[in-house]
C-alpha cells in the first residue's frame, strides 16, 4: 500500500527555533519537504534557515497578522502549503498564592489565541486548496490536570477541543487534523524551573524532541484513507 509521499511538500512550523519545532523541521527536511519557519529569535533562526534551506519569518506569534503572513510567505516562495505544525507555546504554573496572573494571560495568548488564529487561517486555505494537514501540539495535560498546572492544562484542553471540532468539520475531505499529546519532553520549556520535572516526577528518561518529530512524519506518511486524530507519546517511566 502506497503511503503519502512527503518529498516536495511544503510545511509551515511555528516555534521552530528550538525543541520540538526545530526537531520536526529537521525531520521533515530529511523527507524532502520544503519549510517555512517562524520564531521570535532571528539569531536562532539564521543558522537553521541556512542548514535546512528554509524560508523564515521572524516575529511574535501573538501578532494577529502573523499566521496570514506565514501562509503568504509559503505560497509566494513554494507555490502552496501542505502542512502546518501549530507548535509555539509557553508554560506558566504556580500555586494559588504565587502564580503570576499576567504571565498566565500571556500564556493564554500564545497557547490558545495564537494557536486558534494559526489553525483557522491554514484550515480555511487547505479547504480551498483541496488538501492539507493541520497538526496541533497539545500535551498529556490536555487530557488531565495537576495541582499548580491547571491554567496550562486549560490551554491544552482548548487545543484538544478545537482539534476535535475541526476534525469533525473536515471529515470526508482530503484535509487532515491531528493532535499530538506528548508527555514530558526535554526542551527549553522548563529551563527556568528550579527543579526540572524529570526529577520532580521521577522520569529519568524524558522524551527527546526527535521522538515527537518522528510521530509527525508518521502521521503525515499515512495513506489517504487513514486519519490519526490523536497520538499520545509518553516516556517509559510515565505513570500519572
Amino acid at each position: 500500500m502506497t503511503t503519502y509521499d512527503l518529498s516536495e511538500k511544503v510545511a509551515v512550523i511555528t516555534g521552530a527555533s528550538s525543541g520540538i519545532g526545530l526537531a520536526v523541521a529537521r525531520e521533515l527536511h530529511s523527507h524532502g519537504m520544503k519549510l517555512t519557519l517562524t520564531a521570535r529569535s532571528e539569531d536562532r533562526l539564521a543558522p537553521i534557515k541556512k542548514d535546512l534551506h528554509a524560508t523564515v519569518l521572524v516575529g511574535d506569534i501573538t501578532e494577529p497578522s502573523l499566521p496570514r503572513k506565514l501562509l503568504d510567505l509559503a505560497i509566494s516562495t513554494f507555490g502552496r502549503c501542505d502542512v502546518v505544525l501549530n507548535n509555539a507555546g509557553i508554560i506558566e504554573v504556580g500555586t494559588i498564592d504565587e502564580i503570576n496572573i499576567d504571565k498566565v494571560c500571556e500564556m493564554v495568548r500564545v497557547n490558545v489565541e495564537s494557536a486558534y488564529r494559526v489553525a483557522y487561517t491554514f484550515v480555511k486555505y487547505f479547504m480551498t486548496q483541496g488538501s492539507g494537514h493541520l497538526i496541533n501540539l497539545s500535551s498529556i495535560l490536555g487530557t488531565k490536570v495537576r495541582p499548580t498546572a491547571g491554567a496550562y492544562a486549560g490551554t491544552k484542553f482548548a487545543i484538544e477541543a478545537l482539534s476535535e471540532a475541526l476534525r469533525m468539520e473536515v471529515a470526508g475531505t482530503p484535509v487532515g487534523v491531528s493532535c499530538i499529546e506528548p508527555g514530558l519532553v526535554m526542551t527549553d520549556l522548563h529551563r527556568n524551573w528550579s527543579v526540572h520535572p524529570s526529577a520532580g516526577m521521577n522520569i529519568p528518561h524524558p522524551l527527546q524532541p526527535e521522538d515527537v518529530a518522528r510521530c509527525v512524519s508518521f502521521i503525515l506518511s499515512q495513506p489517504a484513507h487513514v486519519k490519526i486524530p490523536k497520538l499520545m507519546i509518553l516516556p517509559s517511566e510515565h505513570q500519572v
